[in-house]
C-alpha cells in the first residue's frame, strides 16, 4: 500500500440465498399487507376499524374515529410503499407503527391477542430492516 492511498474497508459478506429469500418474503408481505389494510380503512370490508381506536387517542386527533381511521389508512399505505422502495427504512417505520398500534390496543385493556400478534409482526418488520441492510447473494445454488 502506498502512502497516498487510503486503506480499503472490505465489503460485508453477502448473505446466503435463504436469507435473500426470507428478505423477499418479508418485503412482499410488509408491502402488500399495510397497503391493503390501509385501503380497507376507507371501506371497512375486513373489519370495523373504529372499534380498535383507544378513546384517549380518539380525543387527541381531530374529527371523529372514522376520520382518524382514514388518517391511519393513509399512513399505512405510505408505510407499505416505503417498504417496497426502501425496505431498510420502511421496515423500521412499520415496526414503529406497529409499536404504536400495540400501545393503543394494550391501553384499551382489551385486544391483547391482536397486540401479541402485532408484536410478532413488529419483530418481522425489524428482521426485514436488518436483512435489507445486508448484501444478498442470489447466485448460490438452492439447498
Amino acid at each position: 500500500m502506498s502512502k497516498t492511498s487510503a486503506p480499503r474497508t472490505p465489503a460485508p459478506p453477502a448473505a446466503p440465498l435463504g436469507a435473500h429469500q426470507a428478505f423477499l418474503i418479508l418485503r412482499i408481505g410488509f408491502t402488500v399487507a399495510p397497503v391493503l389494510f390501509g385501503l380497507d380503512k376507507f371501506v371497512n370490508v375486513l373489519a370495523d376499524w373504529e372499534q380498535y381506536l383507544a378513546p384517549w387517542i380518539d380525543r387527541l386527533v381531530p374529527g371523529d374515529a372514522g376520520q382518524a381511521m382514514m388518517i391511519v389508512g393513509v399512513v399505512e399505505i405510505v408505510a407499505g410503499i416505503l417498504v417496497a422502495v426502501r425496505p431498510a427504512i420502511g421496515g423500521y417505520v412499520v415496526a414503529a407503527w406497529l409499536l404504536g398500534i400495540i400501545v393503543n390496543l394494550v391501553s384499551m385493556g382489551t385486544y391483547y391477542d391482536i397486540a401479541l400478534r402485532d408484536f410478532g409482526l413488529l419483530l418481522g418488520a425489524l428482521a426485514l430492516a436488518r436483512l435489507a441492510a445486508t448484501p444478498h447473494r442470489a447466485d448460490e445454488s438452492l439447498g
